[in-house]
């Protein structure tokens, strides 16, 4: 079972239940964000309800899964690789990684609002004022206004290595931007993923019909677990349409590798899906 954004030909945006390759309308609720403000009691009931009239996936283009006031936030240096691959890129308090890796207090910044998310297809970006750029593949749990954990997606952490690498302070410019997030292609259900913690990751970048880079690891290396991120991120703050809660990555490609226009980018979880987006330079029309 899968929870989905779609439209079907030229109409109205829909939420539904994916299942067997046909979607069926989530009943009561009209959006993500309105079924993320429901407990999850309910949200499972809804889910279990969905029923005809089904469509066939082919005949639908998938949305990010996300809408209304619903925003996406991260984890960062959340594991080994992450952390190292921060220092090595730092100029200057590389150290600050190495702490924050082994603090109490986990590294949280806001990523994205939901009309600035990118879905499956659609084109991720890096800056045009930016030489190093990578995406950063991670798992990213799904949250309900109470900061239940409703379901998991994947999430492409776009990153300029160049601005953050000057200086950790300029994070929010290395990471929010127009094109620098991408979330997909769908939700898969909480109660139906019992350990997210033995996932594969894949990555693929695709360069003029060729791989130039590929790297899979697996979650299994997540320093924090998801449940103390969330609280963390709803100790001092709300969210009454949910939140999507990105935990941080653990493929990074080895300097001097930098994404380049064209690029394709394909990240696979183990039990999730793929999501694939291709690449474009500055800022992309809205």
């Amino acid at each position: 079972m899968r929870l989905v954004r779609f439209r079907a030909g030229d109409g109205a945006v829909a939420v539904g239940v994916l299942d067997n390759g046909r979607i069926a309308p989530a009943r009561g609720a009209g959006t993500l964000a309105e079924l993320l403000a429901l407990p999850l009691s309910r949200i499972r009931e809804i889910c279990a309800g969905a029923g005809e009239p089904a469509i066939p996936l082919a005949d639908v283009a998938l949305l990010a899964p996300i809408d209304g006031r619903t925003e996406v936030w991260a984890a960062g240096v959340t594991y080994e690789r992450s952390r190292d691959a921060r220092v090595v890129e730092s100029e200057h308090e590389a150290d600050v990684y190495e702490r924050v890796y082994a603090a109490e207090r986990p590294e949280l910044f806001f990523k994205s609002a939901a009309w600035r998310v990118v879905g499956p297809g659609g084109p991720v970006s890096v800056r045009a004022d930016s030489e190093v750029d990578v995406p950063e593949p991670e798992l990213a749990a799904v949250l309900t206004r109470a900061g239940a954990v409703a379901g998991y997606t994947i999430c492409n952490d776009m990153s300029s290595r160049t601005i953050e690498g000057q200086n950790p302070l300029y994070l929010p410019q290395a990471k929010v931007y127009l094109g620098g997030c991408a979330v997909g292609p769908w939700i898969r259900p909480a109660w139906e993923l019992p350990d997210p913690y033995a996932l594969t990751i894949e990555m693929t970048i695709g360069r003029d019909g060729a791989v130039a880079w590929t790297g899979t690891t697996s979650t299994a290396g997540l320093r924090r677990r998801v449940e103390e991120l969330a609280a963390y991120l709803f100790r001092a703050d709300e969210f009454p349409d949910g939140a999507v809660l990105s935990t941080g990555t653990c493929l990074v490609p080895d300097l001097p590798f930098t994404l380049q226009q064209g690029d394709e980018i394909s990240i696979r979880i183990d039990e999730i899906g793929e999501l694939t987006n291709p690449v474009v330079r500055g800022k992309p029309p809205v």
